[in-house]
């Protein structure tokens, strides 16, 4: 039981902790409480941990937003995971900051990294996890938002958020994606 955790970000101290980077910060979360240690390896920075007698591998792609599917479907190749046993997080401007939401397929909806993900894969069928990062930016200021640090205000909502992220990929591991969507789909997280 192999499970590939993909977190969607860029690389770079420029890019850290950024509303772009939120899966970067999720998988690090995840990792650091399951007592796991990062390496650089093809394509993507990698750790491995074992939760409940099942194997997680968990990516930071190196490719860059744009070429994220060229480092998952190296991964999920290598380490023969199926499909259904992947997880990607992503930001998500049409979600409100308080929300997230699990989805086994659906639209790229004009995120740079899905899309390459999707070209790869050659479906859309695949787990997701929608990070809301809200969209509380001036007319033509989309790229500065969501390239942009999280506000002060912002932090401890995006610090619970990612605290209960790591509990969705540890019930989307061990009960699967139905029981983790009809739980966390419902959450409004606030401070």
């Amino acid at each position: 039981m192999k499970f590939l955790i993909v977190g969607l970000g860029n690389i770079g101290d420029e890019y850290a902790h950024t509303r772009h980077n939120i899966g970067f910060d999720v998988v690090q979360a995840f990792i650091q409480q399951h007592g796991g240690s990062w390496r650089t390896d093809r394509l993507a920075s990698v750790a491995e941990v074992k939760f409940k007698g099942r194997t997680v591998i968990c990516i930071q792609p190196t490719t860059y937003m744009n070429l994220s599917g060229k480092a998952l479907k190296y991964w999920m190749d290598k380490e023969k995971i199926t499909l259904d046993h992947v997880l990607v997080i992503v930001d998500e401007l049409a979600l409100p900051l308080n929300k997230l939401r699990l989805r086994p397929s659906g639209s790229h909806a004009g995120h740079n990294g899905l899309k390459n993900i999707e070209d790869l894969l050659l479906t859309n069928a695949y787990p997701r996890l929608r990070f809301g990062i809200g969209n509380d930016y001036p007319k033509g200021k989309q790229v500065d938002f969501v390239l942009g640090k999280w506000s002060v205000a912002e932090l401890p909502v995006v610090k619970r958020k990612i605290e209960v992220s790591v509990e969705l990929i540890e019930t989307f591991i061990f009960s699967g994606i139905e029981k983790a969507m009809n739980h966390y789909n419902k959450l409004e997280i606030n401070i």
